[in-house]
Formats: C-alpha cells, sequence, structure tokens
C-alpha cells in the first residue's frame, strides 16, 4: 500500500499581479523531489495573472463569466463558464482579497498549470505534476470540496474499465477521478482560512508524467454524454428544432418517458385530451408519409399550383421522411362539455386544442432532455382522415401534427435573439 503524505507550505507572501508563482514555491520549498505534486490553489493563480476585477459588483462579473446559466434560485447561480465548468457563481469569487475587488477563474487553468510544472522544472530540475484547485458544491450532497480544475503531469483518469474485481465482477463503468481526490486531500492540507495555498503530496510518483498531459480538460463530460445537463434554468432552451438527424437508432423508452411529461400539461375539466402514436417501423413510417404525400399532392394540383411548386413544398416534409421515428400526437375531446351554441362551442374546442399544444410542448422539451432532436410538423393536420385510415385510429382522435425524432446529425443553428419585453403588453 502507499504511504502518501500531504504537507502545506507555509511562509508563501501574498501574491500579486505578475508574480512567478514557480519562483516563489521553489524558494519556500527548495527540498522538492521527482514525482511529488503540488496542489495549488487557484486564487493565487488568478492573482498572478491579474484575473482580478476592480468593483463589487460580483453579479456582472458572473455574467461576463457565464455561458450558460444552469439554474437560479434568488442570488444564487450554477453556471456554466467558458472552460467548461459547472459551477456555483461562474467562479467569481470575492473572499480572500482586497475588499472593492472581485477574483475570476484562471483564463487557462491547464496552461497555469503547465507553466508553473515548467519553472519548477527550470529552477529546482525536479519533475513534478501540478494541479490547480477551486472549490465545488455538488448536486445532491451539502458541503464544498475541492477540485481539479487544471492539471499538467499528472495521469487525470484512472479507467478500470474492463477490469475485474477481486470477486471476479466485469467492471463496466469505474473511472477515478484521481485529481480530484488529489485535489481535495491536499485541501486538507491547506485549509480554507490558513493562509497556506499550496500543498505538496508526496508517495504517488507512479501518477506523475513525463509529458504534461491531457490536463483538467479530460474531466470534462461531453454534452452527447451528460446526463445531467440542463439545469432548471435552460431545460425549456435545451428544445431546439432539428430537421437533420444521424443514423443512430432512437431508445423508444425515451420517448415513452417523454410522453409521460407531455401528459403532466394542463388541461380543461380535469381531462386527458392527449394521444400520441408512436410510429417504430420503417413500414408504417413509409405508409403513412406516402399516403400523406400523395393526398398533399392531390390538394395542391386542385388549388392551382404548379408542378415546380408542388415539388418545392412537398420536399418540406423530407424532415419526417429521414427521421428514425415518428410520433402523431392526437387531440381527443373526450369530457367535453357541448352547448347549445356554436360560440361557446368553438371555444370549448380551442381549450382543448391549447391543452393539446402544451401536451406537444412537454413532449419535445423532455425529448431534448433525453437528448433527442426532434422538429412537429403540422402536415396531418392536412390531411386527418389519410392519417386515421393509415394508422387505424378512432374518428374521434384529431392529428395534431407530426413530430420527427431522432439524434441530431450536428449542433442546432442558433437562435434568433428575441427580447422578452418585445412580447409583453402591460396593463
Amino acid at each position: 500500500m502507499a504511504h502518501i503524505t500531504i504537507t502545506g507550505i507555509p511562509g508563501l507572501p501574498e501574491v500579486g499581479a505578475g508574480d512567478d508563482i514557480a519562483g516563489l514555491v521553489a524558494q519556500a520549498a527548495p527540498t522538492l523531489e521527482d514525482g511529488d505534486i503540488l496542489v495549488v490553489t487557484s486564487k493565487i493563480v488568478s492573482k498572478a495573472e491579474g484575473r482580478v476585477r476592480q468593483g463589487d459588483s460580483r453579479t456582472a462579473a458572473i455574467e461576463e463569466e457565464t455561458a450558460r446559466v444552469v439554474a437560479r434560485r434568488g442570488e444564487t447561480v450554477i453556471a456554466q463558464t467558458r472552460h467548461g465548468f459547472v459551477m456555483a457563481a461562474a467562479g467569481v469569487d470575492a473572499s480572500n482579497i482586497s475588499p472593492g475587488t472581485i477574483l475570476l477563474l484562471p483564463e487557462d487553468p491547464d496552461g497555469s498549470a503547465r507553466r508553473i510544472r515548467h519553472g519548477l522544472r527550470d529552477r529546482l530540475g525536479v519533475e513534478v505534476g501540478v494541479i490547480v484547485s477551486d472549490t465545488f458544491g455538488r448536486p445532491w450532497r451539502h458541503g464544498l470540496t475541492d477540485v481539479a480544475i487544471g492539471a499538467a503531469g499528472v495521469r487525470p483518469l484512472d479507467d478500470f474499465r474492463g477490469l475485474s474485481d477481486t470477486y471476479g465482477n466485469p467492471l463496466s463503468a469505474t473511472v477515478t477521478a484521481l485529481i480530484d481526490e488529489i485535489a481535495a486531500a491536499g485541501e486538507l492540507a491547506k485549509g480554507k482560512l490558513s493562509g497556506v495555498p499550496v500543498a505538496v503530496v508526496r508517495g504517488l510518483r507512479d501518477l506523475v508524467t513525463a509529458d504534461d498531459g491531457p490536463g483538467a480538460r479530460a474531466l470534462i463530460r461531453p454534452a452527447d454524454e451528460d446526463m445531467f445537463r440542463y439545469g432548471s434554468a435552460d431545460v425549456v432552451f435545451a428544445r431546439r428544432t432539428i430537421r437533420e438527424f444521424s443514423g443512430r437508432e432512437v431508445d423508444p423508452a425515451a420517448v415513452r418517458r417523454a410522453v409521460a411529461a407531455a401528459i403532466a400539461a394542463p388541461a380543461p375539466h380535469h381531462t386527458t385530451p392527449w394521444r400520441f402514436v408512436l410510429l417504430e417501423t420503417p413500414e408504417i413510417r413509409t405508409e403513412l408519409l406516402d399516403a400523406m404525400r400523395d393526398a398533399w399532392i392531390d390538394d395542391l394540383r386542385s388549388d392551382g399550383f404548379s408542378e415546380e411548386s408542388i415539388a418545392r413544398r412537398v420536399r418540406r416534409g423530407d424532415v419526417l421522411r429521414n427521421a428514425p421515428y415518428l410520433a402523431v400526437p392526437c387531440l381527443v375531446m373526450e369530457g367535453s362539455h357541448t352547448y347549445r351554441d356554436d360560440r361557446r362551442n368553438a371555444s370549448e374546442r380551442e381549450m382543448f386544442v391549447v391543452a393539446a399544444g402544451a401536451g406537444v410542448e412537454n413532449f419535445l422539451v423532455q425529448l431534448a432532455v433525453e437528448g433527442l432532436g426532434s422538429a412537429w410538423v403540422s402536415s396531418t393536420m392536412f390531411c386527418r382522415d389519410v392519417v386515421r385510415k393509415v394508422l387505424d385510429l378512432p374518428p374521434t382522435w384529431d392529428p395534431m401534427g407530426a413530430v420527427a425524432i431522432g439524434h441530431p446529425a450536428g449542433p442546432p443553428r442558433d437562435r434568433p435573439q428575441r427580447d422578452a419585453a418585445d412580447f409583453i403588453v402591460t396593463r
């Protein structure tokens, strides 16, 4: 078993802009050895690199450092930074710094770690690993812990997948975040209030690498692998219209979870006006789309459109034909009230249509949360009888468009900028 020691480096002066951290550490700890790992608090790195903002507007600093807001409650903001970190206040800190100033994260924490490592090599002739650490909260757990936001010369991960445990059970998902564990251990020797910003971890020589390595960026989970990517602030905005899909299969269970979200929508009279027809075989999708195309062409010809115009309009349906999965949401009026005058009956139907739309929106948002792209297309509403016949639906089911579903072939186009104020009227 490895014998590990963790020792804080005392005596470091207050760090300011332009200071050489490697030089300060080399002077304070000249006995560093090959294979040591330094855990350096990000605060002193930020100070040395001039990442100090004058003024006391922490809110403005958070906005500038935020790539996207993941969640917001009151003044508390969980944000993704430009680095890809998801953390409170986008890493903006007003502690352990002069009043009237605010500290930002280093621009490139991996680059900062490399510079410190190379500087120690030049001054002391030692091959050490360097971790730049910062304090993170964790979902579903109280308390904070330090994690690695930058690293150089340290193996960041230990991948046990494909191996077996002592009982012979195969390991299929075990990847250990080594640099996070070391960062947390280093904080035990540094402390939050001790004024010791650097710790030396000794006894993990086998984790120190000859090259700088991939750094802490290797720990950032890609968006398409992140099951918890969307927080409460951006889950609605996760829904985007996707018109091009990859060949990857769609998990039917994911679509069913989206249906479960759909039927949580509000509806009049405590009714359930939603039904979802899931087209899970290529044969039924092709049969439906061919029948819809033929009906649409007949209608366009009867309206006097040219063959060129018809061909152009029919091509708009390609998004449905190219999707690996289709769903047809339907409106049912069960539980609706019948009145003696047409005006009130029309209003009753409008209420149910609004409820159906709310269900479809829930469906689309949940598909995005599941990592699926979608596009709602209204074409079934122009040939309802054809859709009912092909899908063998009751005459009381009213097809309300079709939803193309699949894994996006690429990132969505930028959403047009809209100001909510342009859509608000106050009385």
